[in-house]
């Protein structure tokens, strides 16, 4: 017997597919989910019910419906995807140029939600194939909200990785400019004005903040540091991936680059700016292997890092840049140090160090947090002088360092936002140029 008639055996089919429904169970953990097992057996076996109510039992030598047909092919599609989408992989797609030279803009990612473990739907009423817009309107309902849970993965993250999450300032959005970041407005123009000339405003649950990809550099527990742009974890300089880049100084002999030299390295024309008062290129974005070529051109007479020192230049100041105070002295090329919050880790609460904490315990840990007039830190009415952390936490940072906001400018990245990672990239296309030069045909398919 061929295992094509083997399956044609009702028997058989449920016995499969209660198998299969089984592990997703008990990989779910919701054993309220049990009784689906109901709907399988009578779907292959009794056949009490018509479950697919939208699909027309043909009788023999009836003529098909073309327009059922194609109505419960494209239903299927959607369950399956959504179904993919939520459990194993989704598609996403690099916005900017945060990452380059590691991931480029216009990459299109399928990212698995496997290799960290997938969350469950906090947000489930929510329109197939969106994540939180659709025709510039909301596609999502809050009617139903669940609690924070994630299953079993295949690993946790560790150092180096590339990790999808959900952006931790995007529970407030500006309706005008929904790109930016709304903290970062108010901390420079005022909430009223962010409000008048880029609200209303729009709030959103944790899974439908927007999307970033970024390179997670220290692990909670870590203490971090970048010391002239080179980071440093636990005393340690860390690796200098291939991808990671700063922008330098590069002074020529007097005219332009040719624009195919500077295509054939690798650079973005569109980021790139002549001076001819200098005469060469005020910031160009350089990974070590570039840096060598560029050094090595005959017509090019110094070529210098963009170092940051304090006081940090135009627009990174310490409105800018977290914990958003002076007295820490920070650029985006020297910073820290810095402890990562780790779960179950207690600090002393200080007037000193609570601005690198309050965004974790009165929003991510969702506790009130006041300060009084006396200096007094109060948690839930009670006065405080330590907390300990109900998870963990990261920091992420781009590999194009010099144009990249990351956690140098927002804090830590909660567990809890973590989605996935960056598995494959299926297509690729350049929005500088146009069709079909535009697409990158080397990267179809590459593995990340």
């Amino acid at each position: 017997m061929s295992l094509k008639e083997l399956y044609r055996n009702k028997w058989t089919r449920w016995a499969f597919w209660s198998v299969l429904y089984l592990l997703w169970v008990v990989w779910l953990g919701n054993y309220w989910w049990l009784f689906g097992l109901i709907v399988i057996f009578d779907h292959h076996i009794t056949r009490k019910v018509k479950w697919l109510f939208w699909k027309k039992d043909y009788k023999e030598g009836e003529k098909r419906n073309a327009l059922l047909d194609w109505l419960d092919a494209l239903i299927f599609a959607v369950v399956v995807v959504t179904f993919i989408n939520i459990f194993f992989f989704q598609a996403f797609k690099i916005p900017s140029s945060s990452m380059e030279s590691s991931l480029y803009t216009g990459d299109h990612l399928f990212v698995s939600k496997l290799a960290f473990g997938p969350k469950v739907p906090q947000t489930p009423l929510t329109i197939p194939f969106t994540h939180n817009v659709i025709f510039g309107r909301k596609s999502y309902s809050t009617l139903i909200q669940n609690k924070y849970r994630r299953l079993k993965g295949f690993r946790s993250v560790e150092r180096g990785d590339y990790v999808v999450f959900n952006f931790p300032h995007g529970d407030t959005v500006l309706s005008r400019f929904p790109a930016e970041d709304y903290y970062a407005w108010v901390r420079n123009a005022g909430r009223e004005y962010t409000i008048a000339n880029g609200g209303p405003l729009i709030v959103r649950p944790m899974d439908k903040e927007d999307h970033y990809v970024k390179r997670c550099v220290a692990l909670p527990g870590d203490s971090l540091s970048v010391r002239n742009g080179l980071v440093w974890v636990n005393g340690a300089q860390q690796e200098v991936y291939p991808g990671i880049q700063l922008t330098y100084r590069v002074v020529t002999t007097g005219q332009r680059i040719n624009e195919r030299t500077l295509k054939k390295l690798g650079l973005n024309l569109a980021e790139l700016a002549f001076d001819p008062d200098l005469p060469g290129y005020p910031a160009v974005p350089l990974t070590a292997a570039m840096l060598e070529q560029v050094k090595g051109w005959s017509f090019v007479t110094s070529v210098e890092p963009n170092l940051d020192v304090f006081p940090p230049d135009f627009p990174d100041s310490y409105l800018s840049l977290f914990p958003f105070t002076e007295n820490f002295q920070w650029t985006r090329d020297n910073y820290g140090p810095i402890w990562i919050p780790k779960k179950g880790a207690t600090v002393a609460l200080t007037a000193a160090n609570l601005p690198l904490y309050r965004r974790i315990i009165d929003v991510y840990e969702a506790r009130d947090l006041r300060v009084g007039a006396n200096g007094k830190i109060f948690i839930d009415g009670m006065e405080a002088t330590s907390y300990t952390f109900k998870q963990d936490y990261y920091f992420m940072m781009g590999d194009n360092r010099h144009n990249s906001l990351d956690s140098r400018y927002w804090g830590f990245v909660p567990e809890d936002h973590i989605v996935g990672r960056p598995a494959l990239v299926w297509l690729s296309t350049d929005r500088n140029r146009k069709f079909p030069a535009n697409i990158r045909w080397g990267r179809f398919f590459k593995f990340v």
